[in-house]
């Protein structure tokens, strides 16, 4: 288990589990808010770190998404500090097994019905801010995925929209709709963080300048996947 400093306002608790998985705390006017609570044995050392800051007790708890290396650690939390817990509305209903996550074909519970609220939302449809963050829905790796910037800090944390390894962006693995997720992405380029944290992988700085990268190599895997098929269907075609 690791403790990192982010940056003024934001400390992160990873673990490896074959990749690293990271969820962050962040500390504001009120006390601590939680941005995802990892798998089930992290939830010890959050809130060792959580009392260790100082920085006064946890006040609440927003999720990216639903998926168990976010949630594992939630219910022990809760155990301790009985906060709100907040999820876009989108995510809930997979998140408490009313529907299958798209390609799954079962649903599944991730977190007991009750306890999720879903992120204010004005009329706009811009998420309202929260705990010092401000929310912005980026769907693609799932249906409701929600990352938090950090203004101040000029810090995104980013969960599963991006991977990254040796501080390169990557596409998420095992998601469902790789061409939504890239466009979410391109929410780095509005903006412009100063650094982006992922929960698999390490930081990433001045991001926005990668997805044109990013953006390049997708279009070259989709073209190579097409001349593949391409040629399958000929040569099908030729034993016919």
């Amino acid at each position: 288990m690791s403790v990192k400093v982010i940056s003024e306002h934001i400390s992160s608790v990873g673990s490896w589990m074959g990749v690293s998985v990271h969820v962050w705390i962040v500390a504001g006017e009120d006390g601590v808010t939680l941005v995802d609570t990892g798998m089930f044995w992290m939830a010890g050392p959050i809130l060792k770190e959580i009392e260790r800051t100082g920085k006064g007790p946890l006040r609440r708890i927003v999720l990216t998404h639903a998926h168990s290396d976010h949630v594992g650690g939630l219910k022990r939390i809760l155990k301790k500090y009985n906060v709100p817990v907040y999820m876009h509305a989108a995510e809930i209903p997979y998140a408490e097994g009313d529907l299958p996550y798209p390609g799954k074909t079962k649903a599944f519970k991730y977190v007991e019905k009750g306890i999720l609220q879903p992120l204010d939302e004005r009329l706009s449809g811009v998420l309202s801010p929260i705990g010092g963050l401000e929310p912005h829905l980026t769907p693609g790796h799932s249906p409701g995925h929600v990352v938090y910037y950090h203004a101040a800090d000029r810090v995104l944390l980013a969960g599963d929209l991006f991977n990254a390894k040796k501080g390169r962006l990557q596409q998420p693995r095992f998601t469902p709709d790789p061409e939504l997720a890239l466009k979410s992405g391109s929410i780095v380029r509005r903006l412009d963080p100063e650094r982006v944290e992922v929960c698999h992988g390490g930081t990433v700085y001045r991001p926005a300048g990668q997805m044109d990268d990013l953006e390049i190599e997708d279009a070259a895997r989709k073209l190579a996947a097409e001349r593949e098929r391409n040629r399958k269907a000929k040569k099908k075609k030729g034993k016919a």
